[in-house]
């Protein structure tokens, strides 16, 4: 065995050994129960970072320790490959973008080796091959067939510089979460997916989640918004229309002053069309159409309104209500309009005051005047009062007796209402997968045949700033049409990144079909993904996402399972002086150094021991260093051990001889071997149930140091020392593999230790002969004994009075009690 710890020569060879031998492939049947572990699957660009490396090696060591278990693990990877970044740098460099893409997935397939991640390679996939996304826009054509997929005309987050739609969730402050780009809206017609069908299911299953994080689930449940009101119409004054307004406080329905209108509203344009209002009007609408979103609706943003010279009819006093049109109203959220009740609301007593409209208090808190003045909006509940009938009800009791009113009258009716819109995946860019829709003037808008699947992307276009690619595709653009056969067009859109991400699980359990996206089959077998790994920025988007698919998937009859992922473990960030790594920052420390330095066992070590997976993580060179110095040791502890267990495994005890061996150690040996199982106990409970990989690796560290101790015992037995150095290594092995494989080899082992059964705790073992009792007189320690485990509590008091130091402290004083814990503590009270 060598004397030095050779990382570079060893992982290397091991690397190559799994990848020749396939060791971490699934067995397809097994009789062993499944287990499916996954991390988040990578955009290729081109170099891992230490983000990767921690969500990588964190999955890797769950996957490791389930089948050192005896599960039969599914641990894929692959790459989700389209999106901006790619054809970006193909508009920059001159490069196709399936060439920067490819380029890219070999050297990040290179470094996820060199890690030596236990993934299944042959299941490898990427979400821009066409075998991959023909599946996609089978998807999408199932969708579509069953009513769940439509497009229309909408405002839509445009960002200049993209030349793109984003979803709403792609916004974030107001710009593009890409190139943070200040998002304008524009009107077009986009495709989407009615995720708003299913956000009754998608709230209520979060409970069927108690293994995701509250966090996760909190943030989901506030985007999907789901709330209960009324829908109220406000018929027009001398007009046949009504306004639709949503509200969530009908018992303020007397109180309303004003109605408003979001400026894209389409009654807009028709009341003011040859008014004296109408310069101004299409003025503000033409401001707002230059303002995203964020902008308009921050709580941080000045109200502005306009008043549009038109009135409506306040549905049960009849009174006239003036119409405006503000910033803060959106036409895709609610019905476009709203009541302004200023007495009630901060933002519409905002409003009211700095347009000096009208404020009328219709709810007071119990006790308080009916004409109380305001110094500002009463938004609780309280008495009702100025409401005509309802006066004097409590404002909870009056909120359902005026809904019952409207309803009875035909003026409105109960709703549920939700903050979540349709997902708007349109894309008018070219990396992505082209939307399978085919356009006839004789037969319409037509799915692709599936046995014409996929719609490949072209190679012969042009990327102009600011033009859809596929539109300068001829190739592309001109087809027949399928039903009769004339001629007709493509779609031009691609689809959202987040459609691919949004199965890639399922795609997983069948990768090389040809014939579907998965059997039905295999994918029941597989799923749900038992343990899921990945950033926190994902709460909403993609895991929102990957939700909807399975559930439309299953009410489609394609899968069993209700969700996608059991459980959910979202890592923090690793930082440096306090800030996210990032290229931006010059604050990036790269894998390939740390590797090349010390080792991809090291890197793992570190990057899993400095901090708990959910916590951000402060890079530390000096924490880098000891993870090697730790390794190293750990190196030497087994060359010292080496002779000792290969004599042993030459000559094994039998089960009996073992049992009656072990009953003959001294104290000392029994002590180690209760340091050993402790740590078996305490390192199995933090990988398998807690995730806390740091104390983990914290307990082996101490483990080793302790063994070192006991080496150097006169009476240190050889058995004891064998058992508590395989104990490491197999502990060891999720996190370091190719040390511990090496090292296993070493001792005498023919097969590797990654197909070994994970160490089981001998409970025999962690039980104490003797245990130390600390001796206190008045809450303070004056000695300590040691006793045999099973004194009495009768015994120890009886033995604890007749102590030097103890009656040091308690002659010629009463004692008043004895607090007794037996094996621990004995207090004495004395005055």
């Amino acid at each position: 065995m060598q004397e030095k710890y050779s990382f570079s020569q060893i992982e290397p060879k091991w690397q190559e050994r799994w990848v020749e031998s396939k060791a971490y492939k699934t067995e397809e049947i097994s009789s062993k129960p499944k287990y499916y572990a996954l991390a988040m699957f990578p955009y290729p660009s081109g170099d891992l970072h230490m983000g990767h490396v921690r969500n990588y090696s964190i999955a890797d060591v769950i996957a490791r320790y389930k089948r050192m278990q005896g599960y039969n693990v599914l641990h894929p990877i692959g790459w989700d490959s389209f999106g901006l970044p790619a054809e970006n740098a193909a508009i920059k460099h001159q490069t196709p973008p399936a060439d920067w893409t490819w380029k890219n997935i070999a050297n990040m397939r290179r470094q996820l080796k060199e890690m030596g991640i236990s993934y299944d390679w042959d299941r490898e996939m990427a979400t821009c091959h066409p075998g991959y996304y023909k599946w996609t826009q089978w998807i999408f054509i199932e969708f579509y067939k069953h009513g769940l997929v439509y497009k229309k005309k909408a405002a839509v987050n445009w960002c200049p510089s993209c030349s793109t739609v984003l979803a709403n969730e792609q916004v974030v402050d107001g710009g593009c979460e890409r190139c943070d780009t200040i998002v304008t809206k524009k009107i077009l017609e986009q495709w989407f997916f009615k995720i708003t069908d299913y956000a009754d299911i998608l709230l209520e299953d979060l409970d069927k989640l108690p293994g995701w994080p509250e966090k996760v689930k909190t943030m989901q449940r506030n985007w999907i918004g789901r709330s209960e009101g009324v829908e109220v119409s406000f018929p027009l004054d001398e007009r046949p229309e009504k306004i639709s307004v949503y509200t969530t406080r009908v018992d303020t329905l007397f109180g309303v002053s004003y109605v408003v209108l979001a400026p894209e509203h389409p009654l807009v344009t028709e009341l003011v069309s040859g008014t004296e209002y109408e310069a101004d009007v299409s003025a503000f609408i033409k401001k707002m159409q230059g303002l995203n979103e964020i902008a308009r609706t921050s709580t941080d943003a000045e109200k502005e309104g306009l008043f549009i010279g038109s009135y409506c009819l306040n549905p049960l006093s009849g009174k006239k209500v003036p119409i405006w049109i503000a910033n803060y109203v959106l036409l895709e959220y609610g019905t476009g309009a709203v009541m302004g009740v200023p007495a009630h609301d901060e933002r519409d007593f905002e409003f009211a005051t700095k347009y000096n409209l009208p404020i009328r208090s219709v709810i007071v808190p119990a006790g308080s005047a009916p004409d109380q003045a305001l110094e500002g909006a009463f938004t609780g509940k309280g008495i009702m009062v100025n409401s005509d009938s309802f006066d004097g009800l409590d404002s909870n009791e009056g909120l359902e007796r005026i809904a019952d009113e409207a309803e009875r009258r035909g003026l409105g009716q109960r709703k549920v209402n939700f903050r979540l819109r349709d997902w708007l995946i349109s894309r008018q860019r070219y990396w992505g997968t082209p939307i399978p829709i085919i356009y006839c003037e004789s037969c319409g808008t037509i799915p692709v045949p599936e046995e014409q699947l996929p719609v490949l992307l072209p190679a012969d276009v042009v990327f102009k700033a600011g033009e859809n690619p596929l539109a300068t595709s001829a190739s592309f653009t001109e087809t027949t049409c399928p039903q009769c056969g004339g001629v007709a067009r493509r779609e031009t859109d691609t689809m959202d990144t987040f459609v691919c991400s949004s199965w890639y699980f399922l795609r997983y359990t069948d990768p090389r079909n040809t014939e579907a996206p998965f059997t039905k089959s295999a994918v029941d077998q597989w799923m749900n993904v038992d343990q899921y790994v990945g950033g926190v920025e994902h709460a909403i988007l993609h895991l929102l996402y990957a939700r909807f698919f399975t559930k439309a998937l299953r009410d489609l009859g394609h899968v069993k399972a209700d969700e996608p992922f059991q459980n959910l473990l979202t890592q923090g960030m690793v930082c440096m002086d306090g800030a996210k790594m990032s290229k931006s920052k010059g604050n990036v420390v790269s894998p390939e150094v740390i590797i090349g330095n010390y080792g991809a066992d090291t890197a793992r070590l570190f990057i899993l021991f400095a901090a708990p997976p959910e916590r951000d993580l402060e890079w530390s060179d000096q924490g880098v260093e000891g993870c090697y110095r730790f390794l190293n040791r750990v190196w030497r502890l087994v060359a010292q051990y080496e002779p000792i267990i290969k004599e042993t495994l030459n000559h094994p005890a039998s089960s009996k001889g073992q049992t009656d061996h072990w009953a003959s150690l001294d104290a000392i040996s029994k002590d180690m071997r209760r340091h050993t199982h402790m740590a078996i106990r305490h390192v199995t409970i933090d990988i398998g149930t807690r995730n806390n990989f740091n104390t983990a690796i914290s307990t082996v560290m101490e483990w080793v140091n302790a063994l070192y101790i006991y080496k150097e015992q006169p009476t240190a037995d050889a058995a004891v020392g064998r058992e508590a150095v395989e104990a490491i290594l197999l502990l060891l092995a999720p996190f370091a593999p190719h040390i511990t494989e090496e090292l296993w080899m070493e001792i005498g082992h023919t097969e590797s230790i990654h197909k070994q059964a994970w160490p089981v705790v001998d409970e025999a073992a962690l039980v104490q002969d003797e245990v130390t009792v600390v001796l206190q007189v008045n809450g303070k320690v004056r000695d300590r004994i040691i006793v045999p485990a099973d004194t009495t509590k009768a015994e120890l008091e009886k033995m604890v009075l007749t102590q030097p130091k103890v009656l040091e402290f308690t002659e010629g004083k009463s004692i008043v009690k004895m607090i007794t814990i037996p094996g621990k503590l004995v207090n004495i009270v004395v005055r």
